[in-house]
């Protein structure tokens, strides 16, 4: 049931979105399309609710809770992200609004973006490893937890792994093919005379 839940919650996500940004840009109705926007996250409440009455009803702790937990953390700290990114290409598509940006490619521009994304991504392993943890709580002792602990090893390293990229794209900086922009000239001062 878990399962089919998160199923069920990631597919109306993009439903949800989908008629968020079709009232927005093709109906012209900005606060339909925000009430419809609001209501993205009452789908993880549902999930949130019935994993933890499952979890009451006495349903032994397995992989589906885990994934549960992850996939509303994950859903809490990038779901904004991706519907900005949805956002903008719907209103170039469909709005005529400016294409996109693209993500800068080199030096300290790249670094940076790459920091903001792993920024994200450990947001969303630490509301994951918190509900986690959570779970660990309300089962207690006396159930088998195994398989909670062993999603919490994997969102930390989900964390160490956007660490490892955003401090190598730092330490090892891309480097434009073309060569360094060419610098402003100054404006010459006057000569002394």
């Amino acid at each position: 049931m878990i399962v089919t839940l998160i199923i069920i919650c990631e597919a109306g996500f993009w439903v949800l979105l989908g008629i968020g940004l079709a009232l927005r840009y093709l109906a012209r109705m900005p606060r339909a399309s925000v009430a419809v926007l609001l209501c993205e996250p009452l789908l993880e409440v549902l999930l949130l609710v019935v994993t933890a009455i499952d979890l009451r009803n006495g349903a032994e702790p397995d992989w589906k809770h885990g994934l549960a937990a992850v996939y509303i953390g994950f859903s809490v700290a990038l779901g904004p992200q991706l519907i900005k990114w949805a956002d903008a290409r719907f209103a170039h598509r469909f709005a005529g609004g400016p294409p996109p940006l693209r993500p800068p490619k080199y030096g300290r521009a790249r670094a940076v973006h790459e920091w903001r994304t792993a920024g994200r991504w450990v947001a969303a392993s630490a509301v994951a490893l918190a509900l986690l943890q959570a779970a660990v709580r309300y089962v207690g002792s006396d159930g088998d937890i195994g398989s909670l602990r062993m999603w919490q090893q994997k969102m930390l390293f989900v964390i160490g792994v956007n660490v490892v990229i955003a401090l190598a794209y730092t330490l090892f900086p891309k480097r434009d093919p073309r060569g360094p922009a060419p610098a402003e000239r100054r404006p010459r001062s006057p000569a002394k005379r």
